[in-house]
């Protein structure tokens, strides 16, 4: 996906000059020669950077923090702009009609422009420094949405496809000799018309979780000069067991030239090596000072490309020493670890949106922002959510010490087809893995998000191989969210069994060497009068003031050390760091202009978190053995009346529910709609072992889920024994955890369900005819639920939900996890 400038014609020799020294500094921002008639547009909500934005200072600073020189000029500023019709010829020596503010996307209040367009036309010119003469000129795109053609002075010297990786082009033989050179920018954008990556942009923002698209130059311009020997990149990567950096510079010019790469602490010389260029060399660093949260120190690098000793190019870069894997803690649980310690993955979903730059942040200081904010309120980790950000955005992670996991943006969540959009999603992702692997805040690599635009299992499983092969060096996150929404399920691959849990926490557990994460959960809202995008919006859970949101956040933060310490995650994502468009459950308000929570409260829960979760682990529950006999503590028989004939709470049928014919005498017929029979009582303990069993009839088996035994939470039921719409099979669930039946059921034939806890164990059963039909593992937390057990429907999202439209009959309730035997004997008596 890089343009390589090596494909570029050969050079014409003389045009152009400078020397090229390491340690790269500001230089002013280029203009075109007309500045009149742009404004800036009126963004829904300005942040606290808006008005720091002007034609004079757009993103001025150095673009590229890992391989630095000094000579550059930033093309960022005033450019010409106009809609482009399809297989319209580039305006060459044209004045376009209306100005856009580069790199602000064109839908931006920032760009000047503030609208969509599928294709579009950028111009500018720019003079070349003549105190470069003699060197070769190098053009930079830091990002272009999505397709881009690239002409100077009337010769097209790049194409480009992709949206967040950059590319760069040597125009050295176009150049005019002086004066004004003419640059054209071609950009096409179909956002989700295709299936190109696009993560959560869409043409027009839906209200929900997806938002305003960004089109059109969206990263730094800029351009500089270097020799006919230079250097294109570095790939750093640390290894803490030989002490030592492996360095490896990638070059263009003629082959086997030397390197010298020298690493300082501040302005002491710490460690030297010398070998031939474009091969992975050894730079050794004794007793290194390791990089971490709570000490991100970065070793200062200096890198020379000697051609017969003579210097060719010299550039400065960074690199930190930290080694990222996977430890098993006293617990027996395999854990994060980070320097070979364990250490918890605190993080928030970061999906790096702004309401006056949209995918662009107005300056770099709010750039920062959101990571500055992250170590503030105490967390050590950030997943970039399918969006890829400027190198300096990585920068300030590496400076500020925040572990990042960084997303593949996603395409649209349809099955990618087949053909050409899976190979561009494959090469796009090997590109964002390309350009990022030396940044030492990423510590994992995620491909897909809860299975947007995956097409097959076993495809999703070699592509997290590949990248695991790209870069041994970090973990995969195969699937974030693989039990969530379009996913195909588990591939079985990387080095992370990921769940997401809305409010959750999630409570999955380390299976072989993979650990166990919550990739999201929370999602806590909170309205802000006059600082939301559309007037309104939405949360997973909406709270009417500060305080209620801050004490739910601590709620379900002193559930995620639960989870960690008796199910073993290593790392959360709660959603979310700010506010975005529709979605009202950050941390600030979308402007940044509020903060949302006691801030004091969240850091120190927050800390509790990665200080308590150190993999030292819980003892087992001790659960008490249950009450014995065959009908449990509560037992309806439903033969004509609602008695519990076993306790002493009896039922009531509610909405019209009837007696029928059942599998034993009468049973109770339900209509799908709002009949359920209530028994008026919390009849379970959830925080331990339970079982209910029901015989059942379905009148139907659609893709409607139906709820045959469940009990009432707060919000959710403590559990669900049911037959799943969504899998078309009987399930024993927890939210967004089901054991499932391996076949679908019959409409109008008994079947005999037994959905047991087993909360010693870890794991839900479920039984189908008296045989076991699946296991779940399910280390759940377990909270009481004092609500009323209910037969015929559930309880999701505060709602009732999932009515049964079918025929019910003996319905037990047990304070005790039954085994197989006891479960084969129950449904062999009938009952």
């Amino acid at each position: 996906m890089h343009f390589r400038r090596r494909a570029v014609a050969a050079a014409v020799a003389g045009l152009l000059a400078a020397t090229a020294l390491a340690s790269g500094t500001q230089q002013a921002v280029g203009q075109p020669a007309a500045q009149t008639g742009w404004h800036k547009g009126t963004p829904p909500l300005s942040t606290p950077w808006t008005d720091d934005v002007s034609p004079t200072n757009a993103l001025p600073e150095y673009p590229r923090p890992q391989l630095t020189r000094k000579k550059w000029q930033n093309l960022n500023g005033l450019w010409e702009f106009a809609p482009a019709a399809t297989g319209e010829a580039p305006p060459f020596g044209k004045t376009l009609a209306e100005q856009v503010l580069v790199p602000y996307p064109i839908e931006s209040a920032l760009s000047g422009v503030q609208r969509h367009e599928d294709r579009m036309w950028y111009r500018r010119t720019f003079t070349v420094p003549s105190s470069w003469k003699g060197q070769r000129l190098l053009l930079h795109f830091g990002a272009v949405d999505y397709d881009a053609k690239v002409w100077v002075n009337g010769r097209q010297v790049a194409t480009h496809r992709g949206g967040y990786d950059g590319f760069d082009v040597d125009v050295t033989n176009v150049l005019k000799r002086s004066g004004p050179q003419e640059l054209i920018v071609w950009a096409e954008d179909l956002t989700d018309e295709t299936f190109q990556p696009i993560g959560k942009q869409r043409e027009v923002s839906d209200h929900g979780i997806f938002y305003q698209g960004s089109s059109g130059i969206w990263r730094t311009v800029w351009m500089e000069p270097v020799a006919t020997s230079s250097i294109d990149r570095l790939q750093l990567t640390p290894d803490l067991p030989s002490s030592s950096l492996k360095i490896t510079a990638d070059t263009s010019g003629p082959a086997g030239l030397d390197v010298e790469a020298s690493a300082y602490d501040g302005s002491k010389l710490v460690g030297r090596v010398s070998g031939k260029a474009d091969t992975e060399l050894e730079l050794p660093i004794k007793n290194p000072k390791l990089w971490s949260p709570d000490s991100p120190f970065l070793y200062t690098l200096k890198v020379k490309l000697i051609d017969r000793g003579k210097t060719q190019d010299e550039v400065g870069s960074y690199s930190g020493m930290r080694s990222v894997g996977k430890v098993k803690g006293a617990d027996g649980k395999l854990r994060l670890a980070l320097n070979g310690k364990i250490l918890f993955n605190l993080s928030t979903l970061d999906q790096g949106f702004w309401p006056d730059g949209l995918n662009t942040a107005p300056t770099d200081e709010a750039l920062a922002f959101d990571l500055v904010q992250h170590k503030k309120l105490g967390f050590n980790t950030v997943r970039k959510h399918i969006k890829v950000e400027p190198d300096r955005w990585y920068y300030h992670a590496d400076q500020l010490g925040l572990m990042v996991w960084q997303d593949m943006p996603a395409a649209k969540p349809d099955p990618i087809p087949a053909g050409p959009w899976r190979d561009q999603f494959k090469a796009e992702l090997r590109e964002m893995v390309d350009e990022h692997k030396s940044f030492t805040s990423i510590t994992t690599w995620i491909p897909f998000n809860e299975g947007w635009g995956e097409w097959d299992l076993a495809e999703t499983g070699r592509i997290a191989d590949s990248v695991k092969a790209q870069d041994p060096s970090r973990l995969v996150n195969a699937h974030s969210g693989m039990n969530c929404c379009d996913s195909l399920g588990d591939s079985g691959r990387g080095d992370m069994i990921d769940h997401h849990a809305y409010l959750g926490p999630a409570t999955s557990t380390p299976a072989g060497d993979r650990v166990a994460v919550d990739g999201e959960h929370g999602g806590f809202g909170l309205k802000t009068t006059d600082h939301m995008w559309f007037g309104d919006g939405f949360a997973y859970e909406m709270t009417p003031d500060q305080a209620t949101l801050t004490r739910r956040y601590v709620e379900n933060q002193r559930d995620v050390l639960r989870s960690a310490n008796s199910c073993g995650i290593s790392g959360s994502v709660y959603t979310q760091i700010t506010d975005v468009e529709g979605e009202l459950n950050g941390f600030f308000t979308y402007d940044r202009q509020i903060p949302k929570m006691d801030f004091a409260q969240v850091k120190a829960v927050n800390t509790a978190i990665i200080k308590g979760a150190d993999g030292t682990g819980t003892s087992g529950p001790q659960l008490p053995p249950g009450t014995p006999g065959a009908d449990g503590i509560h037992f309806y028989p439903l033969d004509g009346n609602a008695d519990d004939v076993v306790g002493t709470n009896d039922a009531t049928l509610q909405n019209g529910a009837v007696f029928a014919p059942g599998k034993t005498g009468e049973a109770v017929a339900l209509n799908g709609s709002n009949q359920f029979i209530d028994t008026g009582a919390q009849l379970l303990d959830t925080s331990g072992n339970y079982s209910a069993t029901a015989w059942v009839k379905l009148n139907k088996a659609d893709g409607s889920f139906q709820t045959v035994v469940s009990q009432d939470g707060d919000r959710d039921s403590a559990f669900f024994l049911q037959y799943s719409g969504a899998d078309q099979r009987f399930a024993m669930s927890f939210p967004g955890q089901r054991a499932l039946a391996p076949t679908k059921p019959n409409p109008d034939q008994w079947y005999h369900l037994t959905g047991v806890r087993d909360a010693a164990k870890g794991e839900l059963r479920l039984y189908v005819d008296g045989e076991l039909a699946a296991t779940k593992s399910a280390c759940s937390l377990d909270s009481t639920s004092t609500g009323h057990a209910v037969i015929g429907r559930a309880k999701f999202g505060g709602n009732s939900v999932d009515y049964l439209d079918g025929t019910v009959d003996q319905v037990h309730f047990f304070d005790r996890a039954l085994d197989d035997a006891e479960v084969r004997a129950l449904y062999a008596s009938g009952r």
